[in-house]
């Protein structure tokens, strides 16, 4: 089935980058509406808090008199505990602004006094007010808004002063930020879970083109099949499209190649029996020629065969059942020689044809057994270290084996190193054109036997 994404692959990866995307939209989303939602707040926040230290300032105006003395009267009720509790960082206090006042009031959480910048640093405006920013008995960051009001008709005047604790406002705001960033995290959190969700179902039909495509591959299915959306329905339609115009390539190809062939039976067997029949070095040399004819037809054959195989539908053949007859049979031919079988445990599959497989392993196994003197080893088994689903066909033997500068020339067309042993001289060569048109490949080496060692290398779907 479909193999899982590599790390590496990640980044290439549709679902990768639309997750990542979302995400990152999610991301700068929220913090956009963290950083809206908490400076909307802050300024409503301090415009309540200025709008509080202003009623409140109007309240004490309104609760302070003057007597006939000129001393300041009044016991102002704000109607806050904060301004009874003392270095509470609430306060209010009322001091003579003009001459002919005297005396000073302040809240009882007011335990001394505290300072206030001068007219000059800090002006009044129009209305005789001005707000400024103060430290508290407490340390605390304090807000003062302060105003001049005429008392009597002799303008006779004092100086109120409202202090609030912008360090509880701070305070205030810092826990609302803190409550808005868990919930909009948990949020997002949840958003971008659910978003990767519904990507990850919205992309499931793709994992099911990839599986089926995979199992089209593998030989388990000819064609896409089931439902699909929409949107990638056509490119299922397509597919097998091309699935069922490469089956009618395949079938084209053998058709021609038997028909080929067919043609060109009898006429070469008509050339054998009139050069068998004439005799004489002409005769025998025309009989020659022609089942030279004929095995280098059956060659180019094959190779067109497997050459029209090879960009069509993968076919599966399970290779120990095969290789396991093979052995049975010419161990049967040659029972003077010892023919040993070692298979992998894991059952390996061939990426192509029975008969190619049968064709490659009859003329190795053949070679070997001609050359050997009384024994040939056969070992399949996976290349564990290959990323490429191989595996590895492995055929000693204990004959005189072929040197090594001769190993290329043995698998050339026709090429015999040996006259005395029958044969074309098209074994290897047939051998190495069927493993190339398979994508793999033939290695000729020497066999720790003192023979030689032919290995194969194939492609395998499991």
């Amino acid at each position: 089935m479909g193999r899982r994404l590599s790390l590496r692959a990640w980044p290439r990866s549709l679902t990768f980058r639309v997750i990542a995307f979302s995400t990152v939209w999610a991301i700068l989303t929220l913090v956009v509406i963290f950083t809206l939602i908490t400076t909307l707040y802050r300024q409503a926040s301090e415009r309540g808090f200025d709008s509080l230290l202003s009623a409140h300032l109007f309240n004490l105006i309104g609760s302070i008199g003057i007597s006939d003395s000129g001393a300041l009267t009044g016991s102002p009720d704000l109607g806050d505990l904060r301004f009874s509790e003392p270095n509470s960082g609430w306060y209010w206090s009322v001091e003579p602004a003009s001459e002919g006042v005297h005396g000073d009031l302040h809240s009882s959480s007011m335990t001394r006094t505290i300072p206030s910048p001068d007219v000059a640093d800090v002006p009044f405006n129009a209305n005789f007010q001005r707000s400024y920013a103060a430290q508290g008995i407490g340390g605390e960051e304090l807000v003062v808004f302060e105003s001049e009001f005429v008392l009597d008709a002799k303008n006779r005047a004092a100086r109120f002063r409202v202090m609030g604790n912008k360090t509880e406002l701070e305070q205030e705001i810092g826990t609302f930020q803190r409550r808005l960033l868990t919930y909009l995290s948990l949020f997002g959190i949840g958003m971008i879970a659910i978003n990767a969700i519904a990507i990850l179902l919205g992309l499931q039909p793709l994992r099911r083109v990839r599986n089926a495509l995979a199992m089209v591959r593998e030989g388990t299915a000819q064609r896409l099949d089931g439902r699909f959306p929409a949107e990638i329905e056509p490119l299922a339609n397509e597919t097998n499209a091309l699935i069922e115009n490469n089956k009618r390539i395949v079938e084209r190809s053998r058709t021609q190649v038997g028909n080929l062939a067919h043609s060109l039976k009898t006429p070469l067997a008509v050339l054998l029996n009139e050069g068998r029949a004439l005799g004489g070095a002409k005769g025998q040399l025309i009989a020659e020629q022609a089942a030279s004819m004929q095995k280098q037809i059956d060659h180019y054959l094959q190779r067109a065969r497997v050459a029209a195989q090879r960009d069509s539908v993968v076919y599966r053949t399970p290779v120990a059942p095969l290789v396991q007859r093979m052995v049975r049979v010419l161990q049967k031919l040659n029972p003077q020689t010892s023919l040993s079988l070692s298979l992998p445990a894991a059952e390996l599959i061939f990426a192509g044809e029975r008969e190619d497989l049968e064709e490659l392993l009859g003329n190795l196994l053949e070679n070997a057994m001609k050359w050997a003197k009384s024994a040939v080893s056969v070992t399949v088994a996976p290349l564990a270290s290959s990323g490429d689903n191989l595996f590895e066909i492995s055929i000693d033997d204990d004959g005189p084996g072929i040197p090594e500068d001769k190993a290329r020339e043995a698998m050339k067309r026709g090429r015999r190193l040996d006259e005395t042993k029958p044969g074309t001289g098209l074994g290897l060569a047939i051998v190495a054109d069927l493993v190339n048109e398979y994508g793999g490949g033939l290695v000729l080496e020497r066999s720790g036997m003192g023979g030689l060692k032919a290995v194969v290398r194939l492609r395998s779907l499991q």
